[in-house]
């Protein structure tokens, strides 16, 4: 959605009036399809490079206006939030060395966002999700300051109300409550783009969508979010719920959500997605059109058609088709919206690259998908293997079922190779591409799999913010030799050099696993707490989990000591020995905030509250933990220095 002027409808007659718009739009590309219009013949391909903006300490940097005037080249644009930019790449010709030279080009990009970052001291990373994103990165203020983010928004708000919930479940569950939809922009992706002639649009988008759930599981690449080790390709989830519109009701009344996979192989033409798309979902952007479609189109002249490209724009389809104008003349594309940004440049053209290949290799082996595919088959494999990325078992052709790397291998690289062949792409680009999906696939060595497997390894010694930062720096280091994922070896320790704990939030390291207790409870429920965890303190809260107080190890002690010695009778329910309205800090609050708290009121436990919620708590061990890292960086420092 690039259309700078857009806003939200103001009155009814102004969605009226852009709807007439969008309505000509569809009469006008349905004209320009029966009378020929568009370009054959010449096949392009074409990508955009999202990127990651990150400061000295591997968190977002949203400084994205800064650096667009640093870098001072039209070819980058914004995204939804100020820590992410986007690089738009020239067509090629879907021929000879394009592959290579579309590579070349992502990393001239990169390199030069990268170069004029460090005038900021931050650095540029590649990643579908950053690991160390916070929520509160996502406050409202880190949005674009452009009037069409703000207009999205609020439309956005306006359909589904102004809270959102957030729930995916993988090895761990992250429920969380937004209040913005700049949840959206956790993402970021590597869109890339075929041009397609209109007689097979139909024939190409099927293939596209059969083979987005095999050609993703190779690719997946971002499993952290918050922390929580979600889906292989979190993205996936996280995009479709942060700009759902759609509002719970009371009967199983179907609704399409705005980020879609379809609901069913196409037929006849593209008009059938835009018409669908106009029938399911409601126009929320509105805009100034002065466009004179009917006149032009009298002239011979292809027309823009902006308010088709406005709405296309709110609808996001994970296979989009795409309107376009080259060189005075029309064009059809399919954009592939599913790749997440990195692991490397070079994974990401390798992914291109199996993608492209396939789209030009399949029709001969299946020259109607519809009839040996069912549409739910492809959908439920999409969804799999973002879930599960190369350990899905795809339904695939004739109701055959394969293991990814089964199907991958033996089934697709095969089809690739020839489609790449048969479009005249260098041989030399073919194989080195392709080799890399191939062993990539072989060696099980994914993205998404190096991020756990780092993660996992580092959490059995540092807390979960250190590993976060270690994985993120490790992934940037990969990124600048260039080797595919595959090849990397694992975050290390030694990765969390910048790690600097007096930038880092609350929300960052404190305690989120919590027992608790409610005031009726009895006193030795706590005590077993206390033994069974190995904790010290253990919060009281009621059943709208609003914290209400605090017990201690300590006081537990001291009841029961006063039966010992003094023959007295313990108290029998938290409520009688609690601390009332204990001192609490908020998640956003900065570390050392929270340390001169302790410090000053003398005590050994801080409960995290935010909006009169507990969401964790922070304790003397979660110091220990980050002054043993300090000295380690301490002596590690002095070493080198002597």
């Amino acid at each position: 959605m690039g259309e700078e002027r857009v806003r939200l409808p103001e009155t009814k007659e102004e969605s009226q009036q852009f709807l007439k718009y969008l309505l000509r739009d569809v009469r006008a590309i349905e004209k320009m399809l029966a009378e020929d219009w568009f370009e054959v013949g010449n096949i392009r391909i074409g990508a955009e490079q999202e990127l990651c903006l990150i400061d000295k300490n591997a968190k977002p940097a949203p400084i994205a206006m800064e650096l667009l005037e640093e870098i001072n080249n039209k070819s980058f644009t914004t995204e939804l939030a100020r820590f992410n930019l986007e690089a738009n790449l020239k067509p090629l010709l879907f021929k000879e060395k394009c592959l290579s030279e579309m590579e070349t080009n992502i990393l001239e990009k990169v390199e030069q966002a990268r170069e004029a970052i460090k005038k900021f001291d931050g650095d540029i990373g590649l990643a579908g999700v950053l690991p160390t994103i916070r929520k509160s990165d996502l406050d409202i203020g880190n949005l674009t300051p452009l009037p069409r983010y703000r207009a999205l928004c609020d439309a956005i708000n306006k359909l589904r109300g102004d809270e959102y919930d957030l729930r995916i479940q993988g090895p761990d569950e992250l429920l969380m409550r937004f209040d913005t939809p700049l949840l959206e922009a956790c993402n970021t992706g590597f869109q890339v783009h075929l041009q397609v002639n209109p007689d097979e649009f139909v024939n190409k988008y099927n293939l596209a969508q059969a083979i987005t759930g095999p050609v993703l599981a190779s690719a997946v690449n971002s499993p952290l979010l918050f922390g929580k080790r979600l889906w292989s390709e979190t993205r996936i989830a996280l995009f479709h719920q942060s700009v759902d519109t759609r509002q719970v009701g009371d009967h199983l009344r179907d609704s399409s959500p705005r980020v879609t996979f379809g609901n069913n192989w196409l037929q006849d033409s593209i008009l059938e997605i835009y018409k669908e798309d106009i029938a399911r979902y409601r126009v929320i952007l509105s805009s100034d059109i002065s466009e004179d479609v009917e006149k032009l189109l009298a002239e011979g002249t292809p027309p823009e058609l902006h308010a088709l490209q406005i709405h296309n724009g709110t609808v996001y389809r994970w296979n989009r088709p795409c309107y376009g104008i080259s060189d005075g003349k029309p064009h059809l594309r399919i954009e592939n919206r599913v790749f997440p940004s990195g692991p490397t440049v070079t994974d990401e053209v390798a992914n291109a690259a199996f993608w492209l290949g396939l789209l030009n290799g399949m029709d001969e082996e299946y020259p109607d998908i519809r009839k040996v595919l069912d549409f739910d088959s492809a959908k439920m494999n999409f969804i799999a293997a973002s879930k599960m990325g190369l350990d899905t078992k795809f339904m695939w052709a004739n109701d055959k079922r394969y293991t990814a790397v089964d199907l991958i291998c033996k089934e697709l690289l095969p089809l690739a190779r020839e489609g790449l062949k048969n479009a005249g792409v260098d041989s030399g680009d073919i194989k080195s591409y392709l080799d890399i999906i191939e062993e990539r696939t072989e060696f099980g060595q994914t993205g998404s799999y190096w991020a756990i497997k780092s993660y996992n390894s580092l959490t059995k010694t540092v807390t979960r913010e250190q590993a976060l930062t270690a994985v993120t720096n490790a992934m940037i280091k990969n990124q600048k030799k260039g080797e595919p994922a595959h090849k990397w070896g694992l975050a290390k320790l030694d990765d969390m050099e910048m790690w600097q704990p007096s930038t880092l939030l609350v929300e960052e390291f404190m305690t989120t696993d919590l027992f608790t207790v409610q005031k009726d409870d009895i006193i030795e429920l706590v005590a077993n707490l206390i033994d069974w965890r190995r904790i010290r303190y253990v919060p009281v809260e009621d059943d709208s989990k609003h914290l209400v107080g605090l017990i201690s190890m300590r006081m537990v002690f001291r009841e029961y000591n006063s039966i010992i010695h003094d023959n007295g009778k313990a108290s029998s329910s938290v409520d009688e020995v609690m601390i009332r309205n204990p001192i609490t800090i908020h998640p956003e609050a900065s570390i050392l905030e929270a340390i001169e708290i302790m410090d000053q009121q003398q005590i050994g436990c801080l409960p995290v509250v935010k909006n009169n919620r507990l969401v964790g708590i922070i304790t003397e061990q979660n110091y220990m933990t980050i002054t043993k890292r300090l000295l380690r960086m301490l002596d590690k420092k002095n070493s080198i220095d002597s």
